[in-house]
């Protein structure tokens, strides 16, 4: 893509900042703090408009703030997407998209190319005359903000479909917008699943948690069976991960979309022929859900921690609600354990199937060793609020284990895991 700045462009230059002087709470009334909080607040809003016909998405963002806040926005530069134009200053350069915006805002506007195709001719994205599944970070890349110290974002989002469409995302919607809140984030950009189209729609409240189910219709999706199996094994999810889940918007859809599962932020996707529970006991909807309330992200080479701990608890879960025997569990474990025997190197870049099954073995030790020697105090259930959306490897495991029985755990010794010594 070429560098250029949009038509009636003009670079936002911005007075020094005034220094902020330092007020005592009680000389401050609260509607005075609350003018200032407002004075720090940009407010950003989406809109999203599909074009089946080219499999595109139009992206409309409009900014509005008191001042200038919001400096600029930047994100890499794709063949994704096209048709970049907006107000203030525009350009491209060091393969990134630059947007000074007017100090009282404007407008930035792309049109972003949806499907996605994987190596079996399946898609992880797309845009169909019916449909649409894909992320938000398909058509909104991840930007990079610049601000005045102390802004924050205010973000909404709406959607202009065609007639008949409906959409589903992970967020709530109030007042006609949907409002998009990301903790601990002071730019807030829309992510995770989401369906547009002709869905067929199930919500539900399960152990405080707000679960909804979207799929296009006709897709044989069973909606219904999803909801009866989360409301025997999400209450024994939440007992563990009491805030890890206030809201899980499952999308779902069958070809010729990818035949498995992938998780998002509060969100995931499942294709409709993957069984609830399979004939080993596992669960590809318990495996997800796992995935998504524990968010974690493991530097490379230890994929297998953040597998081996979502097919673990998919097994532990379906024990715990009753939606199978502890016998079957029991069983399900030992074929994991025998399928384990296959297994390579622990440490790589993606776990396998084989690598998974060695994983969720380790774990099984591991949560057995943990309740050993603490004498049924502790378990591998205690580990995971302190790994919750955070970075792990080998060593950040350690140390979690530490913290909980105040030992290092024999079952994470690196010369029982193949392939971890060599890791730098």
């Amino acid at each position: 893509m070429n560098c250029f700045s949009a038509c009636n462009t003009w670079l936002l230059r911005v007075a020094p900042a005034l220094a902020l002087l330092g007020v005592a709470a009680c000389g401050v009334s609260d509607s005075e703090s609350a003018d200032r909080d407002n004075e720090r607040e940009y407010s950003i809003h989406y809109t999203l408009t599909p074009d089946p016909a080219s499999a595109t998405v139009k992206v409309e963002l409009r900014l509005r703030q008191p001042r200038g806040l919001l400096r600029e926005l930047s994100f890499p530069d794709s063949d994704s997407i096209t048709m970049l134009g907006g107000d203030g200053d525009l350009q491209v350069f060091d393969e990134r998209v630059h947007w000074q915006p007017p100090a009282r805002g404007g407008t930035l506007m792309w049109r972003a190319a949806v499907d996605s195709k994987r190596g079996d001719g399946t898609f992880d994205a797309l845009l169909t005359p019916g449909w649409g599944v894909f992320r938000m970070e398909d058509v909104i890349p991840r930007a990079r903000s610049r601000t005045i110290k102390g802004a924050q974002s205010r973000t909404t989002l709406s959607f202009d479909l065609p007639p008949g469409w409906s959409a589903v995302t992970e967020y709530r919607e109030a007042d006609g917008k949907i409002l998009v809140d990301r903790a601990g984030r002071r730019f807030d950009e829309p992510a995770g699943w989401l369906a547009i189209g002709k869905l067929g729609i199930r919500r539900e409240t399960i152990a405080g948690v707000r679960v909804t189910v979207a799929a296009p219709k006709n897709q044989g999706v069973r909606r219904m069976d999803m909801l009866a199996l989360l409301n025997w094994t999400l209450p024994e999810l939440i007992s563990v991960l009491p805030d890890a889940l206030p809201r899980l918007t499952i999308i779902a859809a069958g070809e010729p979309m990818w035949r498995g599962g992938l998780s998002g932020p509060a969100s995931f996707f499942i294709h409709a022929e993957r069984p609830l529970i399979s004939e080993n006991a596992t669960s590809a909807l318990l495996h997800e859900v796992m995935h998504t309330a524990l968010s974690i992200r493991p530097r490379t080479g230890y994929d297998w921690i953040a597998e081996g701990l979502a097919e673990y608890y998919s097994i532990e879960l379906l024990r715990r609600g009753r939606a199978i025997t502890a016998k079957r569990a029991s069983s399900a474990f030992a074929e994991q354990a025998a399928w384990a025997e296959g297994a390579g190197d622990l440490c790589a870049e993606h776990s396998t199937a084989e690598t998974t099954a060695l994983a969720v073995t380790i774990f099984k030790a591991l949560n057995q060793e943990l309740d050993k020697s603490t004498g049924g105090e502790e378990s591998l259930d205690s580990l995971l609020p302190l790994i919750v959306d955070s970075e792990v490897d080998l060593a950040s495991l350690i140390q979690t284990a530490e913290q909980v029985t105040g030992k290092t755990p024999d079952t994470l010794h690196i010369d029982k895991l193949p392939g971890c010594r060599n890791m730098p």
